[in-house]
């Protein structure tokens, strides 16, 4: 095990970049000692980070390398599909994983922090599977070790092939993969962990909660549904106006996304020609502003 075990994220992404891309791409930058793939057929960005590297093939050429990659039909209409298709990257794409201890799968409606600083060498030497939800899999940001026991993990699932072969999204990452790491997910917690170490699945993960959605089911830090009305992100540090000082490995906006920005994004877009490369700024429900 290296000092700092290296990490790729791999991530299938096709239509057009969000307005927040380059926030998204800047905490990308603040993180350089970790690697992202894009497999995408949108423009190459400006001043791309030298950790990200665009791989650009049509949504049709990507659908045909799954296919081959995996013996299956794999051509959807609609790339939100692709979420059905998280717990397979790591097997799909091997070539490019060479020479990586972990990969991660991620979606990009988040902010990354600090990810070393929550994801330490000591952490990662425990287990192969990290999941920053208690109860399921996270979709949006998971790490796992780069071995085959890890990464053919999905053909543990008896429907595997109907399931990513279907048009419709499945849910096969926080569902079915879900299921197969994380059991009696509504048994008593020392029930869990008495039982966890017995099962080959269930002890290779670590599932805790780093509250990294707010505004969703999970009550937060101090177990009310009182939320973070405001997160700081400075030079990678990832705070909010909430809990003080404590850092967070990335902040998951998937709520604002949905309910307060779908309407105002050319507005919101408008603010974010030159905010972004200042490297410090407030994330709200009214969009991304400097921090003072």
């Amino acid at each position: 095990m290296t000092l700092h075990p290296k990490i790729c994220f791999l991530i299938p992404y096709f239509g057009t970049w969000p307005f927040w891309f380059p926030f998204f791409l800047e905490s990308c930058r603040a993180n350089p000692d970790i690697n992202w793939v894009f497999y995408t057929d949108c423009e190459v960005p400006e001043n791309l980070p030298p950790n990200v590297r665009i791989v650009g093939l049509s949504f049709a050429t990507y659908c045909e390398l799954v296919s081959d990659a995996l013996k299956i039909d794999f051509h959807p209409t609609n790339p939100y599909k692709l979420c059905d298709l998280k717990p397979a990257l790591g097997y799909v794409h091997q070539r490019d994983l060479a020479g990586f201890e972990f990969w991660a799968f991620s979606d990009i409606d988040l902010i990354y922090g600090n990810l070393r600083k929550y994801f330490t060498a000591e952490r990662l030497s425990g287990h192969d599977l990290f999941s920053t939800h208690i109860r399921r899999i996270a979709g949006h940001c998971c790490i796992l070790r780069n071995t085959k026991f890890i990464n053919e993990a999905f053909m543990q699932i008896g429907a595997w092939r109907e399931l990513l072969s279907s048009p419709a999204h499945q849910w096969f990452d926080e569902s079915a993969f879900s299921r197969l790491f994380i059991r009696h997910k509504n048994w008593p917690k020392r029930l869990n962990d008495f039982i966890k170490p017995w099962n080959r699945w269930t002890r290779c993960i670590e599932n805790i909660e780093a509250f990294s959605t707010p505004y969703a089911r999970i009550p937060w830090i101090d177990g009310t549904y009182d939320f973070p009305s405001t997160w700081y992100w400075d030079n990678g540090k990832l705070t909010n106006n909430k809990d003080n000082a404590r850092e967070f490995p990335y902040f998951h906006f998937i709520v604002w996304k949905k309910e307060l920005w779908r309407n105002n994004q050319s507005v919101l877009a408008s603010a974010t020609v030159d905010l972004a490369t200042s490297r410090r700024w407030v994330i709200s429900e009214e969009g991304f502003a400097p921090l003072a």
